[in-house]
């Protein structure tokens, strides 16, 4: 593992595939992880916010990242989202990553219950613990509530298999206080990449790397090579791309899932509830978005 960039610089939060019947689409699940690593994706996250992890089962949730596994090889590092609001259930699913042989685990916070720091620690320890693999923690606390204190991290930051952050604070200056404990920041905001480059991250976990993986990549790379006038040229050729995928109430899996469909990744946009699919509408929106970034 590259210590910098301990899972390469450009990651996206993979979709998962739904059939009709509201099945897992293992077959479609695997080629949306082939389009990623084919489009400039150093890596994939697997059972994310992105992929509905809160309505997959245990079983599925192994399924789907033995289908990524098998699907992508070596190419490209598959990291598991193990974050559950259940520290038991956590733990299983390390286990379970750990037994499919992944490259890490993300770990968000957990969400609903509001724990204190103590309980937020306790949860962390007893997930890193249960499986001997690299870990990147998932601080976000508009889904979670709970932010993770500089003193959280400054205890883990002695537990050897904790590496990464994925920071979705919108807290810049704070990206930078993590890197200075030696954490390795990855943006977990598509368009505050470019700003957290400048804070000291080193790569970005990304939603519209769904559609515009090459483009991220290429604008990580300017800015990292010192290029920033390219590198800023990306960020504003992209920016219509941002807004279309994330500027909208009803973001996440549904634009992931609506983007992939018009780039024929997949034939549907089937998602689980409690999300909805994307009208048509928004999906004519979305297309415009994408257009203007050059993207379809």
């Amino acid at each position: 593992m590259d210590g910098a960039a301990p899972f390469g610089r450009l990651l996206t939060a993979m979709a998962t595939a739904f059939d009709d019947d509201g099945h897992v689409d293992l077959d479609a699940t695997a080629r949306i992880a082939v389009h990623l690593v084919e489009h400039g994706n150093d890596g994939v996250v697997v059972s994310g916010t992105t992929g509905e992890s809160p309505t997959t089962t245990v079983e599925e949730d192994v399924q789907i990242l033995q289908a990524v596994k098998d699907a992508v090889g070596d190419r490209a590092h598959v990291i598991a989202g193990v974050g559950t609001n259940a520290t038991a259930h956590s733990v299983e699913l390390a286990r379970q990553a750990a037994k499919v042989g992944v490259d890490g685990m993300l770990l968000v916070t957990p969400y609903y219950n509001k724990p204190s720091q103590a309980g937020v620690l306790h949860h962390f320890r007893s997930v890193v613990e249960a499986a001997d693999l690299p870990v990147m923690l998932y601080d976000v606390p508009g889904r979670t509530v709970t932010r993770i204190s500089l003193e959280t991290y400054e205890a883990i930051r002695r537990w050897d298999t904790v590496v990464a952050v994925k920071d979705a604070t919108g807290d810049l200056p704070g990206a930078s206080r993590l890197v200075d404990m030696g954490y390795a920041v990855y943006s977990g905001d598509d368009a505050a990449t470019l700003g957290c480059l400048a804070y000291g991250a080193c790569g970005l976990v990304s939603v519209v790397g769904h559609a515009a993986g090459s483009q991220l990549k290429a604008m990580i790379e300017a800015f990292l090579r010192g290029d920033h006038a390219e590198a800023l040229r990306l960020h504003q050729t992209l920016t219509p791309a941002f807004d279309a995928v994330m500027g909208v109430p009803n973001y996440g899996a549904t634009t992931a899932k609506a983007t992939l469909q018009l780039l024929g990744v997949l034939d549907n946009r089937n998602v689980r509830g409690p999300l909805v699919p994307l009208t048509d509408d928004e999906v004519d929106a979305l297309r415009a978005g994408l257009a203007a970034s050059g993207l379809l």
